[in-house]
């Protein structure tokens, strides 16, 4: 299995930006996506979970990945969120990224129904794979079980790998668990499984131990500080760089992070309709705004770029 054309690096579950009607604005979801990787993005995980893909349908998500591609963006660039409850869903948007010639594709498992065995998240890949039926296909299984509520196990893992070795290419863990993290890196990563870290929290161990990187939702505001703890790992800066990007990640997170990150576009980039989430969401309540803005900014944090 080739691994020489793989997504490394940092990439950004790219936030949506959409109308007053709630309607994608596909010309701000280009801009952003530019910038990010412009910026030190090596990759667009584009309808992830901070992407509000879950409130998007499935035309949408294929017109925004369509209007990316359209406008120059490279498509091995982009690894598109193609999981969902729906396995028809999952076809559909698997073999349009697929056709269109993206990196790879990040899948949620189906998750509304709790409790289901391995068994059946075998079956519900597998029948992905086998109907997209592309070798070019590069699937990265999306571990996030804190929302999903379905977890993928190693020995899920495992049975994947074997049953397609072309066509599994690694794991975004989102547990928040670096012993989860650890354990599949342990088991998987010598193997030409890439494992990327869902939180740059974790960054800099995950590349100590045989990761390939982060899918983070901070990349969105700080790629550049991300992308430079990824590119100096070796160094003997790395855990003073890693503890700028962990601190500038814990204060984000003390909010909503959907509506907080888009707060801190709309507030650097002079764009208010970047606040604009999708109902059930709503916007961060305007002194949380305030006092998030007036604590990054205390810490010198910028956006080069992205005004303009």
């Amino acid at each position: 299995m080739s691994t020489s054309t793989r997504l490394e690096g940092v990439l950004a579950p790219v936030v949506t930006p959409f109308k007053p009607d709630y309607a994608p604005d596909a010309s701000r979801f280009v801009k952003h996506c530019q910038w990010l990787l412009d910026s030190g993005c090596a990759g667009l995980a584009v309808f992830g979970t901070n992407s509000e893909a879950n409130s998007l349908s499935v035309n949408e998500k294929t017109a925004l990945l369509d209007a990316l591609v359209g406008s120059g963006v490279p498509a091995q660039t982009l690894m598109p969120g193609t999981g969902a409850s729906s396995l028809t869903d999952a076809i559909t948007m698997t073999a349009h990224a697929a056709k269109l010639g993206c990196g790879g594709v990040l899948m949620l498992p189906p998750f509304f129904y709790k409790g289901v065995s391995d068994e059946g998240l075998f079956r519900y890949y597998s029948t992905v794979i086998e109907t997209v039926a592309s070798d070019a296909l590069q699937v990265y299984l999306y571990h996030i079980p804190p929302v999903s509520q379905v977890g993928i196990s190693l020995k899920l893992v495992e049975r994947l790998l074997k049953a397609y070795p072309k066509n599994i290419a690694g794991l975004k863990d989102s547990s928040g668990d670096w012993s989860n993290t650890k354990a599949l890196l342990d088991e998987f990563s010598k193997s030409g499984f890439d494992v990327f870290a869902g939180s740059e929290v974790f960054l800099l161990e995950n590349m100590r131990h045989g990761g390939k990187g982060c899918i983070t939702a901070t990349g969105n505001v700080n790629p550049g500080a991300i992308a430079n703890v990824y590119r100096n790992w070796q160094t003997a800066e790395a855990d003073a760089l890693q503890q700028g990007i962990t601190s500038t990640r814990e204060l984000v997170q003390k909010y909503s992070m959907i509506p907080a990150l888009k707060a801190i576009i709309a507030d650097f980039s002079g764009d208010s309709a970047w606040r604009t989430v999708r109902p059930p969401l709503v916007e961060l309540p305007g002194d949380q705004e305030a006092d998030m803005l007036a604590k990054l900014k205390a810490t010198g944090f910028t956006m080069p770029g992205l005004r303009g």
